[in-house]
């Protein structure tokens, strides 16, 4: 019995089975939903805007809106610029930064904050679409619709109450729609004076967070918490009427031409101080308009005279004498070293009369903060006479275009004839990296003589802007300089000594043809490593 119930539930199974497919198989084939309909057909242009962005959420602007223009050049552009792109940015931004992080690690009680790493990987940022606005004003106002999914690499090491920190950045999103104004639109290249960026909307901001290289962004809450705390903060800051500003050239100077002649006589000092050990001072004067980047015009050097008498005179080209101001400087010349002011002053050219000789008996202060209490010591009188000559036509005399493209003054009278004096202005460096430590300095070698600049202490781009001297016998279109960059440690004779972070070689032969240059050199055995020098060639 037992296998008889065994083979006829097996086989009423198997008939069960076959019935069922058959049966569902005649329904599916022969029976159909009453309510379904065939999609239709239509094209694109008949579909409203809702409809569009559900179907292409990824849509260009330019596609649904024709105020916006397409502008696959400049994403090519960029595409192709972005390494160096790349290291413009975050060189920018690492200087704006500085400021914001001073102010905060003296507040929170933080010993330093420095960058690791910066750099914002190598996806650029893709513009979906740019509109540009006309108006009567001298300007032009852009706004692009930007899209950015980045690899970037930001670490920033935190040291506080003895203890150190890394944090990184990584997986950076960026939805933004920013509204960028140049103005004003000037006659001088780039043609526009200063960028003005703010936001139309908060912007849309996403990334990985890692502390000591834990994700803390999957901490629960906290992921919310950082979006709307970032969009709070960046809407506070730059959303729209507030802007970020960028000068690009000073619109004072851009839009204007010379329109006169500072004539100067420096006559004489009266009770300088004192500052050699042994001797007395070696005084000259430097003089330059406040703000100007042109070099500066030189009296010659008065040896061991503590009341100098020069009657030298000096031509200054004026492009504004509402706003400009004459700054005179009084220097200890020194054989070796640093030479060490004396005192300074300034006095606004709008308090000249034009033609009218005007003497004038400054008194040589510290510095030009009022608040200075040094300044209330005897440092001694500088006089001059300043004559403002306006020009009477529209154009510069022919015999004053130098004085406008700033042609290097002549040697002093001590000079050895047929010989010249070389000067050496190291502006700045860029990019500099040490293993240990960072506090860049650099040393200037010509013919075994050598000098150096003051030490910048944590800054990889420091700004040292120091002019040497160099007194020749004969011009050096055969020689050669060497310039190198080191980093000092924080004390000596601890763990780490003192670091080469690169140097360059330079031939002189283009510094004496030329008269004047300045160019930025990449230094050698460093990694990114730049260095701005200016050298001028004086014949006696």
């Amino acid at each position: 019995m037992g296998v008889i119930s065994t083979v006829l539930g097996c086989s009423g199974f198997g008939i069960g089975l076959t019935t069922g497919v058959v049966i569902g198989y005649y329904l599916f084939i022969y029976f159909q939903p009453t309510d379904v309909k065939d999609p239709k057909i239509r094209p694109l242009v008949e579909y409203d805007t809702n409809s569009l962005e559900r179907m292409l959420p990824e849509m260009p602007l330019w596609v649904k809106n024709p105020d916006y223009d397409r502008i696959d050049w400049l994403n090519k552009f960029i595409e192709t610029m972005w390494p160096y792109l790349d290291k413009a940015i975050c060189r920018t931004a690492q200087e704006i930064a500085k400021p914001i992080i001073a102010e905060n690690t003296a507040k929170y009680k933080i010993d330093s904050v420095e960058f690791e790493s910066f750099t914002l990987g190598t996806l650029p940022p893709t513009f979906q679409g740019m509109k540009v606005y006309t108006t009567e004003e001298q300007e032009l106002i852009m706004e692009p619709s930007l899209k950015w999914a980045g690899n970037p690499n930001l670490i920033a090491v935190v040291k506080a109450y003895g203890l150190k920190a890394s944090i990184q950045i990584v997986d950076l999103q960026i939805f933004a729609s920013p509204r960028i104004t140049l103005k004003p639109l000037v006659p001088t290249f780039p043609c526009f004076a200063k960028i003005l960026v703010s936001l139309m909307e908060k912007p849309h901001v996403d990334f990985g967070l890692k502390l000591l290289g834990a994700d803390i962004m999957a901490i629960p809450g906290l992921y919310r918490l950082a979006q709307d705390t970032i969009k709070k903060q960046v809407a506070s800051m730059y959303l729209w009427p507030k802007t970020l500003e960028v000068a690009i050239l000073d619109p004072s100077k851009a839009s204007k031409k010379p329109v006169g002649i500072l004539h100067v006589k420096v006559i004489c000092a009266q009770n300088l101080r004192k500052k050699d050990l042994l001797g007395k001072s070696d005084p000259y004067v430097k003089l330059k308009l406040a703000g100007d980047k042109l070099p500066s015009k030189k009296t010659q050097v008065k040896k061991s005279n503590l009341n100098p008498e020069w009657n030298e005179e000096f031509k200054i080209t004026v492009t504004d004498p509402e706003t400009q101001a004459l700054e005179v400087q009084v220097f200890d010349w020194e054989q070796v070293g640093k030479h060490e002011r004396m005192g300074m002053n300034i006095f606004p050219l709008n308090s000249l009369k034009p033609e009218e000789p005007k003497t004038l008996t400054l008194t040589l202060l510290k510095t030009l903060d009022p608040t200075d209490s040094q300044n209330d010591k005897n440092r001694g009188q500088l006089v001059i006479e300043a004559t403002f000559k306006p020009f009477k036509e529209d154009k510069l005399p022919k015999e004053l275009l130098d004085e406008v493209s700033g042609e290097v003054a002549k040697a002093p009278e001590w000079t050895p004839p047929g010989g010249g004096l070389l000067v050496v202005c190291l502006h700045e460096a860029n990019d500099l990296e040490g293993k240990h430590h960072t506090n860049p300095y650099a040393k200037v070698i010509f013919k075994g003589e050598e000098k150096k600049t003051e030490v910048v202490k944590k800054n990889r781009d420091p700004r040292w802007e120091q002019e040497f001297e160099f007194m020749c016998e004969t011009p050096p279109v055969n020689d050669r300089i060497h310039v190198e960059v080191y980093s000092r440690p924080p004390k000596k004779g601890l763990i780490y000594s003192k670091e080469s972070l690169g140097y360059v070689d330079i031939s002189l032969a283009d510094v004496v043809a030329n008269k004047r240059i300045m160019e930025r050199y990449h230094l050698i055995d460093s990694k990114n490593g730049q260095i701005q020098i200016e050298m001028q060639w004086r014949a006696s």
